[in-house]
C-alpha cells in the first residue's frame, strides 16, 4: 500500500499539467483526484461557460460567468477592465423598445439599448450619456457592466435563438438592393483553413482537451488559503481550502498558473489533432492565461510558462501550423478615456507575450499577429480615428510588429479602416460576413464582387511587412434579413469566398472544426477522405470504459484485463477517424443521457401503492380475526386497544389448537383390598370407517369442549346401538 500512496502524491504534477492518463497500471481515482483542480467537469471553480471558449470580439467571453460579491478594497477600483469583475451592477433601466428577442443575450436581458449601434452603422453621430462612456470603459472580463454598443455588450453572434424585430426594420432591409455576388471559387485549394479557439471533438474527450479553463476572482483569494490536508491533491469536496489559516497570496498565484498551464499543455494536443485531419490554422485563446492584464492580479508569463510555451510551440513550428490571437472586443484603442486605453495596452502586451513564448521560427512568428477591431464610436469617426492614432504611437514595437485591423459588423467598414492601415502601415484583415452587413452604399454594393476590386490595395498592407495574408470568412442565418438578425453567424458555412487559394482563412462558426469538415467534404479539398462520421454517443478513442473495468472491486480472474490506448492516441478519433458529427448532432459526443418516462399526472406513485395495499392488508386481517373469534368475545373486547385484541386472539388460538392436538388421558384409580369389582369393556380407539361419520357425542365434563366422535362397542357391531341420550363414563368405579 505504501507505494501507491507514493503515486498518488506524486501525482501532484497532474495538477499542473491538466488531465494525463495515468500508465496501465495507474488506479483512475488517482487521476481523477489529481486532476480535479483543472477539470472543469470535477471542479465547480473552473469556469468552463461556452462564452468562455470563445476569445473573439464577435462574442461575449464569459458572459455567463456570475461571479460573486467582494468588497472594493479587494479589486482595484474604477481603473481596470477586470477590476470590477466580481461588483454586482443594476442594469440601466432604459431598455430596447424595438426588438423582441425570443434568444435573448445577455445585454437584452440586461437592458442595454441596442438602438445606439444601428444610428451609428447609418452614419449618425451617437451621442454619448455620461453613464453610457463609463459603461464603454468598463472593459474585458465584466459581464455585469455592459457598454451600450451591442457588440461590447454581450450579443453572440454564434449563439442560438432568433430575433424579432418591427415591421419598419424588415421593410428597410427589404428595400435594399440585391447583393451582387462573384461566381469565382478558389479550386484547387492549396491554401489552409481554420477554426477559433475550441475543438469540439477534443472538448468532449475523456479527459477533455481545451485551452480555455479560467476562472474567477473570489477563487483566486478563495486559493490564497492552504488546502485542508496540504500534503494530498486538491478535491472539490474532500480537500478544500481552509479558509480559517491564513491567507497567502503566492498560494493563489500557484492555483492560477496551474489553470495556465494545462491549458498550455493541450495546444500541442490541439494542434497534432488537427494536422491529422489537414487544418494547420488555429486561433489562439485569449483565455488561455486568466487574468494575465489584471492590474491586480494580473502577471507575467515568464518564468513559470516559458518551457511550457516553448514546448508547444516546437510542435506548431514542426507541424508548420499557423497561429494568430484576437484580443477582446473591450481592447480598444479609439475610446476618450485614459484607463481604457490603458487596459487596452495591458492586454496587448500580455497577448504579445505569449506568443513571443512560443519561440516559432523567424517566418511563423510574424505570421502570428493579433487581430483587433477599432472599437466604439466617441464624438464621431474622424475623433475616434485621431485618437487611436495618437495611442498607437505609445504601443511597444513588438505590439506594433503583431497589430491586425479587422472591419466589424457595427460601424466600421473597408473603407473606414483600410486608408489608416496604409497610413500607419498596419496589415488589413478583409471579414467578408461583417463587410456585407457595414458598407458604403456609394462606393460599392453588397456581396463579393465589387469587394474584389480592393483586394490589390488590401494585400498590399500585408506584403509590406512580409506577413502572409488572411481573410476571415462566415455566414448569416438562412432566416436572417435585417442586420440585427444577420449579425449571428450561422453554425457552418455553405460555400468558399471569392479568395485566393492559397489563402489563409479562418472559418468563424459556432460549430468549429466542423464548419471547417463541412467545406472539405463539400468541394472535396485536401484531407476530405480521412474524415468520417462518429458512432453515436459511442467515443473509441478513450479509456473511460477501459478504467472502470480495471477499477471494479471485484474482479474476475478468467478475464484478462483491457488494453489502455497510449495517451498520444487518446481523442485522436480512432483509426477510422470519426471525428464528424452531423449538423445539430454535436450531443453524439457524448454519452446518451438516461431516458426517464414521465409519469401519469393520475397515476398513484410506489409509495401510495404499497401504503393502501398495507392497508388493505390490515384490513382483511382484522376481518378475518373477527369472524375467526366468537361473538362473545369479541364483544367483550370492544374497548380494548388493537394490540390487546390480537394478543387475546392469539392466546385463544393457541388454546384452541391445543384441545384439538392433545389426546385425553383416563385416569385409572388404584384397585382396593378384596373382592375385585368387573372392569368395564376397554373402549377401543376410534376408527375411520364410514359408519362413524355424523355420529357425535359429548362428554358430561366438557360442555364447551370439541365434539367427540361416537364410540362404537362390540356390542354395537352385532346389532345393537346404545342410545343416543346415554352419556359415557370413562372413570372407574370405586
Amino acid at each position: 500500500m505504501a507505494p501507491k500512496r507514493k503515486r498518488a502524491a506524486d501525482n501532484t504534477n497532474g495538477v499542473v499539467n491538466g488531465d494525463a492518463l495515468p500508465n496501465r497500471r495507474s488506479s483512475a481515482r488517482t487521476i481523477t483526484t489529481a486532476a480535479a483542480a483543472v477539470n472543469p467537469d470535477k471542479n465547480e471553480e473552473v469556469i468552463d461557460a461556452p462564452n468562455a471558449l470563445r476569445a473573439s470580439p464577435d462574442s461575449d467571453v464569459n458572459e455567463d460567468i456570475v461571479p460573486g460579491v467582494v468588497k472594493k478594497e479587494e479589486g482595484a477600483g474604477d481603473e481596470s477592465p477586470l477590476s470590477q469583475a466580481l461588483d454586482v451592477v443594476e442594469p440601466p433601466k432604459k431598455k430596447a423598445k424595438a426588438i423582441k428577442t425570443s434568444g435573448k443575450s445577455k445585454a437584452e436581458q440586461n437592458g442595454v439599448d441596442l438602438e445606439a449601434p444601428v444610428k451609428i452603422a447609418r452614419g449618425k453621430k451617437a451621442i454619448k450619456t455620461e453613464d453610457e462612456d463609463a459603461q464603454q470603459s468598463t472593459a474585458a472580463a465584466t459581464p455585469a457592466k455592459k457598454p451600450k454598443k451591442e457588440a461590447d455588450g454581450g450579443f453572440d453572434p454564434e449563439a442560438g435563438g432568433e430575433e424579432e424585430v418591427n415591421e419598419e426594420e424588415v421593410k428597410e432591409a427589404l428595400s435594399r438592393p440585391p447583393p451582387v455576388n462573384s461566381a469565382y471559387l478558389p479550386l484547387p485549394w492549396t491554401g489552409r483553413l481554420g477554426f477559433a479557439c475550441l475543438n469540439t471533438y477534443l472538448r468532449n474527450s475523456n479527459p477533455p482537451v481545451f485551452s480555455s479553463r479560467t476562472c474567477r476572482i473570489q477563487s483566486i483569494l478563495e486559493h490564497r488559503h492552504p488546502l485542508q490536508d496540504p500534503s494530498q491533491p486538491e478535491h472539490p469536496t474532500k480537500n478544500r481550502p481552509d479558509r480559517s489559516k491564513p491567507a497567502d497570496v503566492e498560494l493563489g498565484q500557484r492555483y492560477v498558473e496551474s489553470l495556465c498551464l494545462a491549458n498550455v499543455k493541450d495546444i500541442a494536443k490541439t494542434v497534432r489533432w488537427n494536422d491529422r485531419y489537414n487544418i494547420r490554422f488555429f486561433r489562439l485563446s485569449s483565455e488561455m492565461f486568466p487574468f494575465a492584464s489584471h492590474p491586480e492580479y494580473g502577471y507575467k508569463l515568464a518564468p513559470f510558462a516559458t518551457e511550457a510555451l516553448a514546448e508547444a510551440g516546437k510542435v506548431i513550428a514542426e507541424l508548420g501550423h499557423r497561429v494568430t490571437t484576437h484580443p477582446g472586443q473591450f481592447t480598444q484603442l479609439g475610446s476618450p478615456r485614459k484607463p481604457v486605453i490603458d487596459n487596452a495596452i495591458r492586454d496587448l502586451d500580455y497577448h504579445d507575450e505569449m506568443l513571443s513564448l512560443l519561440k516559432l521560427p523567424e517566418q511563423q512568428n510574424r505570421d502570428a499577429v493579433m487581430i483587433l477591431h477599432m472599437g466604439g464610436m466617441f464624438e464621431g469617426k474622424q475623433e475616434t480615428l485621431d485618437r487611436f492614432r495618437a495611442n498607437y504611437a505609445n504601443l511597444s514595437q513588438g505590439v506594433k510588429n503583431r497589430l491586425v485591423l479587422e472591419n466589424d459588423d457595427m460601424g466600421w467598414s473597408v473603407h473606414d479602416l483600410l486608408p489608416i492601415c496604409e497610413e500607419l502601415n498596419i496589415p488589413f484583415v478583409l471579414d467578408f460576413h461583417h463587410h456585407n452587413i457595414v458598407f458604403d452604399a456609394d462606393q460599392i454594393r453588397e456581396g463579393t464582387k465589387d469587394i474584389m476590386e480592393l483586394y490589390p490595395r488590401i494585400k498590399a498592407t500585408w506584403d509590406r511587412k512580409r506577413i502572409t495574408q488572411k481573410m476571415h470568412y462566415s455566414e448569416p442565418t438562412p432566416a436572417a434579413i435585417t442586420p440585427r438578425q444577420r449579425r449571428k453567424h450561422n453554425p457552418r458555412v455553405a460555400t468558399l469566398p471569392p479568395c485566393p487559394p492559397d489563402m489563409d482563412l479562418m472559418i468563424e462558426a459556432k460549430d468549429k472544426e466542423q464548419a471547417v469538415f463541412e467545406l472539405m467534404r463539400a468541394f472535396k479539398l485536401p484531407g476530405f477522405n480521412k474524415i468520417n462520421d462518429v458512432l453515436p454517443y459511442v467515443r473509441n478513442d478513450d479509456n473511460k470504459a477501459a478504467l472502470a473495468v480495471m477499477n471494479k472491486k471485484k474482479k474476475k480472474a478468467e478475464k484478462p484485463e483491457p488494453e489502455l490506448i497510449p495517451e498520444e492516441d487518446v481523442g485522436m478519433g480512432g483509426p477510422e477517424g470519426r471525428v464528424y458529427w452531423p449538423p445539430g448532432m454535436e450531443e453524439w459526443l457524448r454519452p446518451k443521457k438516461r431516458e426517464v418516462k414521465k409519469k401519469d399526472p393520475g397515476e398513484k406513485s410506489t409509495e401510495q401503492k404499497k401504503k393502501e395495499a398495507a392497508e388493505l392488508y390490515a384490513a382483511k386481517e382484522a376481518e378475518k380475526r373477527i369472524k375467526d373469534e366468537p361473538a362473545s368475545e369479541h364483544d367483550s373486547d370492544v374497548d380494548a386497544t388493537p394490540a390487546t385484541k390480537k394478543a387475546k386472539a392469539a392466546m385463544r388460538a393457541k388454546q384452541k389448537a391445543v384441545k384439538t392436538t392433545e389426546p385425553k388421558e383416563t385416569t385409572k384409580a388404584p384397585p382396593k383390598k378384596g373382592r375385585a369389582k368387573k372392569q368395564p369393556q376397554s373402549v377401543p380407539t376410534p376408527s375411520s370407517s364410514d359408519d362413524m361419520e355424523g355420529d357425535e357425542l359429548r362428554l358430561d365434563d366438557d360442555e364447551d369442549g370439541p365434539p367427540v366422535p361416537a364410540i362404537k362397542t362390540e356390542g354395537s357391531r352385532k346389532g345393537g346401538r346404545r342410545s343416543a341420550k346415554a352419556k359415557v363414563n370413562y372413570s372407574v368405579d370405586d
